[in-house]
């Protein structure tokens, strides 16, 4: 399997698979959507069509990065979601980056979004479609956030070489800026339990894939098996 590594201004063309990564945090926030019962995230282009979707559809949850907001339901926290009882909801999802990456690549055969709750999950989904070739989009940083690449360099590597071990990936990713920015509390809406949430290894037993859907990036669990997690929701022991 060919992989690259592109920022999202990187991208010049649709990719024919590609894989969204943000550890930290809204694809670790979208996995813990789902475990929360969440049917579905619709990613939103902006803070204004978020609003909008909400207003149209206000049984929808609307989260967004940073501080509470009017007209938001939540910020995009794992470790404030994850008490939230989503059953069954659509969630409408903005991030600084995160979305935006998705929403680059919304032309590409595949999508699926990522961070390292998730890894092995999406590693299973692109070795059982025997893809070729892989664009890993690391969406912080305009492409140098290390804790994006580390994530999407282990998914790479384990995609094509089961034995790969994850330690020095999450090493790599818990001494990163956004690690520090959280943990500090440079950033705004987070929970103490973020980072430490958002380097779960392999958290949630699924992949998720974004899939245009009435114009609409719409993101889903995509079971696979194989994957041995905690049944869903379940907090590890602390």
């Amino acid at each position: 399997m060919e992989s690259r590594f592109l920022g999202i201004g990187e991208l010049v063309e649709a990719p024919t698979v590609a894989v969204v990564v943000d550890v930290m945090r809204a694809f670790t926030v979208a996995a813990w959507g789902f475990a929360r019962g969440a049917e579905k995230i619709v990613l939103a282009e902006s803070l204004d069509e978020a609003l909008s979707l909400k207003a149209r559809h206000p049984d929808w949850l609307a989260l967004k990065d940073g501080p509470p907001a009017p007209g938001f339901d939540a910020v995009n926290s794992p470790g404030l979601l994850r008490s939230t009882d989503l059953g069954g909801r659509t969630v409408v999802q903005k991030t600084t980056a995160g979305t935006v990456g998705a929403l680059a690549v919304k032309e590409a055969s595949l999508v699926l979004c990522a961070g390292f709750v998730v890894a092995e999950a999406t590693a299973e989904v692109l070795r059982t479609r025997e893809c070729d070739s892989v664009t890993f989009v690391v969406t912080g940083e305009e492409g140098h956030a290390d804790e994006d690449l580390a994530c999407a360099q282990y998914i790479a590597r384990r995609t094509t070489e089961a034995g790969t071990d994850a330690a020095e990936f999450l090493r790599r990713a818990g001494k990163s800026r956004a690690a520090a920015e959280l943990a500090e509390g440079v950033r705004q809406g987070v929970h103490p339990d973020d980072v430490a949430l958002c380097l779960e290894l392999d958290r949630f037993p699924f992949a998720m894939v974004a899939t245009l859907e009435d114009s609409l990036m719409v993101l889903r669990p995509h079971a696979v098996g194989g994957v041995t997690t905690p049944p869903r929701g379940t907090p590890r022991g602390r």
